[in-house]
């Protein structure tokens, strides 16, 4: 599978576990500490136009402050713009020179590509833990996420965006590896 073939089916991971949310799961926890259900919601809609616009080489800010995007039909806007991204990045262009992550600095999109592909991973899997949601999970792309995340686990680490890495057998599931290695406790329950 090629690194569009992987988002892509991360995408088709993400979109199972948010069809499966209803409104009242809104304020259930997750494993990522800083956010609940709607925050976690609101995060990907707020990185979505980014993250698409990344595929095309274009530097998409993300809105200046944070709002409450789960007014209406959250669902539907959300399960919108992972279509529209996934069918950015499916376009073999996209994988290939430099792009923008939603600021002004620029950095490989084969590397953007991938970090999509882990966040939309890492996010399908706390929705999912945070509303007992069932998801399917490829095989192929959950090795090449776990790849992927162990390659920019130290520098997700400076940044901030992981945590220490929580300890797991040497024989767990692929998906319990990474979602480790960015310092969730795969055992977490809400």
């Amino acid at each position: 599978m090629s690194g569009a073939q992987h988002l892509v089916q991360a995408a088709a991971t993400l979109k199972q576990v948010v069809a499966g949310i209803s409104p009242s799961q809104l304020s259930a926890p997750t494993p990522c500490a800083e956010y609940d259900v709607r925050a976690l919601i609101n995060h990907l809609l707020f990185w979505g136009p980014s993250f698409e616009a990344a595929a095309r080489g274009e530097h998409v800010a993300p809105p200046a402050e944070a709002v409450d995007r789960t007014g209406g039909d959250w669902a539907k806007a959300l399960l919108s713009q992972l279509n529209r991204t996934s069918r950015a990045w499916d376009a073999p262009e996209s994988w290939t020179g430099e792009t923008h992550m939603g600021g002004p600095t620029t950095y490989p999109s084969e590397l953007v590509g991938h970090l999509i592909t882990i966040e939309y991973t890492v996010h399908a899997w706390d929705l999912s833990r945070a509303t007992d949601t069932e998801a399917t999970w490829d095989t192929e792309t959950l090795s090449q996420t776990l790849a992927e995340v162990t390659k920019t686990a130290a520098k997700g680490r400076e940044m901030g965006a992981y945590a220490e890495e929580v300890p797991v057998a040497e024989d767990a599931l692929l998906l319990d590896k990474i979602v480790a290695t960015t310092g969730r406790d795969p055992r977490w329950r809400p």
